[in-house]
């Protein structure tokens, strides 16, 4: 793997199985050339990017419609956000894919299948973290609703979306769940945003792979606060495009996030 030489080492961390990585600290900007070299890789497989991102975002319009349809029209939003807790997670495939680019080998659009096969049982533990992380948010966006709508609940279709999230009580309703959102999702792409690419390059257990990141995000807080806006941003526009954006931005997404792992974490074979 390549790295860039003007990326200073400045701490060096023993994991697992005694593997060493070395932590980079990168200028404020370094994002923006994240973008730029996930949507490289983007041009340079595009049929496999498109088939990906569209099938995760083509599940995530059917889980919204159906919740829909069920009637629980106020859980369609928290879902919808819940979706960028367990992305990480789910664009393995395209870290997967990045690392074969960089390492100069072809990528066929079937391999969006299967990419992700060779590391299912070693991400499991991440999976399931993520995962735990999404039930808490649905169970505080539950607790949230009830708090604010239980005295007055909105009006039935097509009056509820004016209700919930045009009226004047819908202020604080939405001010106190992009906070609460907000702190979980900052978690999540603390432990998560150097992690889950370590763990597809290295076998190494999710602990270490999380202390890691940590680690990552305080040497070099303010970049990846930038890079976790860039993040919310993109992913933010895809959603609300009806999922089909995620057909696009997730897969730059997922290309950014390995050459940003790239950047910030070197190993000492």
């Amino acid at each position: 793997m390549s790295h860039s030489v003007d990326l200073p080492v400045i701490e060096t961390v023993h994991l697992s199985g005694g593997a060493k990585a070395r932590i980079r600290r990168v200028a404020p900007e370094r994002p923006w050339l994240w973008l730029a070299q996930g949507w490289r890789d983007f041009l340079a497989a595009p049929a496999f990017g498109l088939i990906y991102g569209g099938l995760f975002a083509l599940a995530g319009a059917v889980i919204a419609l159906f919740v829909w349809w069920l009637g629980y029209f106020w859980t369609v939003l928290p879902i919808a956000a819940g979706f960028i807790l367990v992305a990480p997670v789910l664009a393995v495939g395209l870290y997967d894919t990045s690392r074969r680019l960089m390492r100069g080998e072809t990528v066929a659009p079937g391999d969006a299948f299967h990419s992700w096969s060779p590391y299912l049982a070693r991400l499991a533990p991440m999976g399931l973290v993520l995962t735990l992380f999404l039930l808490a948010w649905i169970r505080f966006a539950q607790i949230i609703f009830a708090l604010f709508f239980s005295a007055n609940p909105p009006r039935p279709e097509p009056l509820y979306v004016v209700d919930v999230f045009l009226s004047a009580s819908s202020i604080p309703f939405l001010a106190v769940g992009i906070v609460v959102g907000g702190v979980l999702a900052a978690f999540v792409f603390a432990i998560s945003v150097v992690s889950i690419p370590a763990m597809v390059d290295r076998d190494i257990n999710v602990v270490s792979a999380i202390g890691l990141s940590l680690q990552v995000v305080r040497r070099n807080f303010w970049t990846l606060a930038l890079w976790a806006w860039l993040i919310a941003l993109l992913a933010g526009a895809g959603l609300a495009c009806g999922f089909v954006g995620l057909a696009v931005t997730l897969p730059i997404l997922g290309h950014a996030t390995w050459h940003a792992y790239s950047d910030l974490v070197e190993w000492e074979d």
